[in-house]
């Protein structure tokens, strides 16, 4: 007799207020054989919580390759089991990715209980255009490295959507500002669901402003929604072709930056403009 093959259930977890979880949710978990959770000290007040009782086994960044047989045996013994994070839906800058996919690839059965979602949560609150939008993540947490990653993103015309922590709210803030300009429009929201939860809308330099004046409480986690690039009229196309002209010629002879730089002076754009369809070229994007 062949055994039937049980199922990994992605299930979202409340990101504050613990009333935010679905009866589904707590039926599957309190059903499953085992839950994998990023930090099981941090998920077990939630378990108490809902009095479930499944054993909990950690699942974070560190353990997780380790994890993807012990999970592959399981299920094909015919054991369901459930991956959650810390909060919110898990995957979303959280571990599972490389769980998930395996599972995939090799025919075992997934299933979602959807539910709480930072991403969603801001952006449904944000006042920004959000029928097409671009989820960011995490920037990176060098300095150097953030501003690259922005640059690659200064035309980008769809809503842009940011994690970001409080260490880094305040330098990712000004990096923005730096590349997008001072009066490109952002939502900033802290601590959504909880206590203190925060939703203000302004321009990139009033949200620096607040930050540097302590207006603005750098405490919590940051959902950061910023307007995209207005799309030019009249004459956007022609810039774009003649700044991809001038700057094929300069990068046979020069890095991106100092292309980028020699090109805006060139064609009369933003040098953070140039410098992000420099990165697209060199990358092999557009050509």
């Amino acid at each position: 007799m062949i055994s039937k093959s049980g199922t990994l259930y992605i299930v979202a977890t409340p990101i504050g207020n613990l009333d935010d979880f679905s009866h589904r949710a707590v039926q599957v978990l309190g059903q499953v054989d085992g839950i994998y959770a990023e930090d099981t000290r941090h998920s077990r007040t939630l378990m108490q919580h809902y009095d479930i009782s499944t054993q909990l086994q950690s699942l974070h960044e560190h353990n997780e390759s380790l994890r993807i047989s012990e999970i592959e045996a399981r299920l094909i013994a015919g054991e369901s089991l459930a991956l959650i994070s810390d909060a919110g839906t898990p995957l979303l800058s959280d571990p599972g990715y490389r769980v998930v996919e395996y599972c995939i690839n090799t025919g075992l059965a997934v299933s979602p209980v959807p539910g709480a979602s930072a991403l969603l949560a801001a952006l449904c609150v944000s006042g920004q255009a959000v029928d097409s939008f671009v989820f960011c993540g995490f920037p990176p947490s060098k300095k150097s490295a953030r501003a690259d990653f922005l640059a690659t993103l200064v035309a980008e015309t769809r809503t842009l959507v940011f994690f970001e922590s409080r260490h880094r709210i305040e330098s990712t803030v000004e990096l923005l500002l730096e590349h997008f300009g001072p009066q490109r429009s952002m939502t900033l929201a802290r601590e959504l669901t909880k206590r203190f939860e925060s939703i203000y809308k302004a321009t990139l330099a009033e949200h620096l402003a607040r930050l540097q004046s302590g207006d603005e409480v750098s405490k919590g986690e940051f959902v950061l929604v910023v307007a995209g690039c207005e799309v030019q009229s009249g004459g956007a196309d022609e810039l774009q072709v003649e700044l991809r002209r001038v700057l094929g010629v300069l990068l046979d002879h020069m890095g991106a930056r100092s292309a980028a730089g020699c090109a805006a002076s060139i064609v009369g754009c933003r040098k953070n403009l140039a410098y992000q369809v420099a990165l697209s070229m060199t990358n092999g994007e557009g050509s």
